[in-house]
């Protein structure tokens, strides 16, 4: 396809490419780059940045590092459908009768209430009060809900006491979401999540990252780990070219589950 002939949501994917690969970016460079006016990248930069993705800057636009995130019951009140997607696609991945252990978030949570419908005799570790809950409603499933500080934005507990707790187990499958995804693989924008997120990797066999689309590109605080410390990638549409590039390189294994 021609530069000029560029649909909008390519534009943006193209013009998060460029501000990623030089971290700040003048929108007369952007609009040479990409072959349209720089009336229309500047409007691109408005909705990138008020999608929190860049921070414009006068002229141009730097890369947006994510600091901050809606509380949980917020991010359960968006893209519901895609979530939705990614909970029964995930669940159809993991077999009866499996361990799993599932760390506290929006997207996990609906992994489980798929878990809670569709899978049997399922043994559930998870620092989530909601997540408890929602599998908890299935009668042949057994729920380990960690102790820890509860985290009244996550609804979940984080903490010392949460990390060791789950290093008592063990685990077919740690399924975990994330704040945000890039190449340099999944991070979160809560340290106490993160550390749980990786003591639950540490003691299962494989790891899944649930994910929806608006966190591909993005950073956020602390790194959770590489992408290639991850088995399988589920996620509700195919990311941009550059990450889906580096999630074949780590040999992870990437589902997507798009809307019809």
């Amino acid at each position: 396809m021609e530069p000029g002939r560029l649909t909008k949501k390519e534009r943006h994917e193209l013009i998060l490419s460029e501000v990623r690969r030089s971290a700040s970016i003048r929108i007369s460079k952007l609009a040479r780059r990409i072959g349209v006016a720089g009336e229309t990248i500047r409007r691109d930069l408005i909705e990138l940045g008020e999608a929190g993705l860049i921070n414009r800057t006068y002229g141009g636009a730097t890369i947006s590092l994510m600091t901050s995130e809606p509380v949980i019951a917020e991010r359960g009140l968006t893209m519901v459908e895609e979530r939705a997607r990614i909970g029964r696609g995930a669940a159809g991945l993991i077999e009866n009768g499996r361990i799993v252990m599932i760390d506290g978030g929006s997207t996990t949570y609906e992994v489980a209430r798929s878990f809670s419908q569709l899978r049997r005799d399922l043994t559930i570790i998870t620092n989530s009060v909601g997540i408890a809950s929602v599998a908890g409603a299935n009668p042949s499933f057994r729920v380990i809900l960690c102790p820890g500080t509860y985290d009244h934005r996550e609804a979940s507990v984080l903490g010392e006491d949460t990390v060791e707790f789950v290093r008592r187990y063990n685990a077919d499958v740690a399924i975990i979401g994330a704040s945000a995804v890039n190449a340099e693989g999944p991070s979160d924008m809560v340290s106490g999540a993160a550390a749980v997120k990786r003591a639950m990797m540490a003691r299962a066999l494989s790891t899944m990252l649930v994910v929806t689309n608006d966190k591909f590109g993005r950073n956020s605080l602390e790194r959770v780990c590489a992408l290639s410390e991850i088995s399988d990638v589920v996620t509700d549409s195919e990311p941009q070219a550059e990450l889906c590039a580096a999630i074949e390189g780590a040999g992870v294994d990437l589902h997507v589950f798009a809307g019809t």
